[in-house]
Formats: C-alpha cells, structure tokens, sequence
C-alpha cells in the first residue's frame, strides 16, 4: 500500500487540528489543568478523544500544514480551546478573590497555602472556597459538560480559518469583570459583617483606652469570620452555581452551539 506525500499530510492535519483545540482545553481547564495533574495524563486525554472525534469531523479545508494559512488555522484551534477553558478557570478566580477578601478582613490574611490551581500562596479561607467549589464542579460534571459542548463545537465551528472573531475577544474581555463583581457579590456579606464588628471594637477602644483591644478583638473576629463561613457557605455555593452557568452561556455563544 503506498501513500503519496499529500495524503500523508492530509492525515497528520487531521489528527493535529482537532488535537490543538483539545489539548489546549485541558491545558486551562479546572481540575486537569492543576499541577498535581501530570502532563502525559492531559496529552493521553487529548489524544484519545481526537482520536475518538476524528471519524465524525466534517470534511477538512485543503490547507497545507506547514504554510501561513496552516499558522492561522492552528491560531484559530488553540484559540478555541484555551478560551473555553479560561472562561471557566474565571469563575473559580472568582472564588479565590472572595475568599481572599473575607481571609484579610477576619484577620487570617497570615494564614496562606499553596493553591494546587496556579501553585501560588493563597489565604486558607480562599482555598476552602476553591476546594468546595471543585467539589460542586465535578459533582455536577462540569468538566464532562465542557468536554461535550467542545467536542460538538466541531460541528457549529468547523475547523478551518473562520474561527472567533474580533467581537467574541471583546466579548471575553468585558465577560472577565465578573471575576471581581462576581467574587465581590460573593464576599460582601461577611466582609460587611466584619467590617461593622470592627468599627464597634474602634468605638470601644475609644471610650475605654485601658482595654486591649488587639487581644480582646482578634479572637472575636476570628470566631465570628468562621461562624459567618458556615452559615453563608450555602449562598456562596448557590452564587458560584449561578457564575458557573452564565460561563457555560458565553461559552455556547462563543462556540455557536
């Protein structure tokens, strides 16, 4: 059986332009993208599911793989893939941002860990968020969602050079201030709590000097915070669900499903 130069390229292209748009996914998405994670366990999930979506792709352009149109294309798959999982790994910044601000306020700003998502040293209370937040993310199989909605993108955005346009970058950009409305609507209620506490311990320092207040006002505080975690974490869950699937709208609006 012999293969001409050009049906050689022809299937190298087919199997590498599904697999930029999926590699580039798993490179950004939350719960994969983490360091924990090895990188062969991302490249054998790519692989895998390009070589399980690669029958059912419609036909491909006859676009060289090593030419500028080629170069475009693969911007175009990489570009596809990295902003659908970045859309996402948004709504989890969300939670670190919130969890930092409610950290400062209960004076455990101190108090930090490693974050497995970025590797960076971020507040515990932060981390609790991302935790739970994880757990909600993968209880309700949002990775396997975003899986789907990429691997059917195949069909509403074929590969090719027509790809995200100019609007849906501006689209993404303005979409990335829910970051901090979102993680601000997420932490308000405890960081105004304990921003009233502490004005009563400023009035009370006032009104008797003799009191040390730093003594008397960190262990308050830090009960009160933790006891403000536990009863709001039901409303917190509820807004990061709600965050989560105003990304996964955009998302089916960027990828025309």
């Amino acid at each position: 059986m012999n293969f001409t130069e050009a049906e050689i390229l022809g299937l190298v292209g087919a199997f590498i332009w599904p697999l930029m748009r999926i590699s580039a996914m798993f490179v950004v998405l939350p719960v994969f993208s983490i360091r924990a994670v090895p990188a062969r366990v991302r490249l054998i999930l790519s692989v895998a599911l390009t070589l399980a979506v690669m029958p059912l792709l419609p036909a491909l352009p006859a676009v060289e793989l090593f030419s500028y149109a080629g170069g475009l294309m693969a911007v175009q798959q990489l570009a596809i893939g990295l902003v659908s999982g970045f859309i996402v790994q948004l709504v989890f910044a969300a939670l670190v941002f919130a969890g930092q601000g409610v950290a400062y306020s209960m004076g455990l700003g101190f108090a930090a860990m490693v974050d497995p998502q970025n590797g960076e040293q971020v507040p515990v209370v932060a981390q609790f968020y991302v935790i739970t937040g994880t757990l909600i993310f993968v209880g309700l199989d949002g990775h396997l969602l975003l899986i789907r909605m990429l691997l059917d993108s195949f069909t509403t955005l074929p590969i090719g050079m027509a790809g995200l346009a100019t609007a849906d970058v501006w689209t993404v950009i303005a979409w990335s201030s829910r970051l901090f409305a979102g993680g601000l609507l997420l932490a308000m209620p405890m960081i105004a709590s304990l921003l009233l506490v502490n004005v009563c311990f400023g009035v009370a320092a006032r009104a008797a000097p003799q009191l040390n207040i730093f003594s008397v006002g960190f262990p308050i505080t830090l009960m009160l915070g933790i006891l403000l975690i536990w009863v709001t974490l039901p409303d917190v869950l509820d807004q990061f669900s709600g965050l989560l699937t105003d990304a996964y709208e955009l998302i089916g609006h960027l990828l025309r499903l």
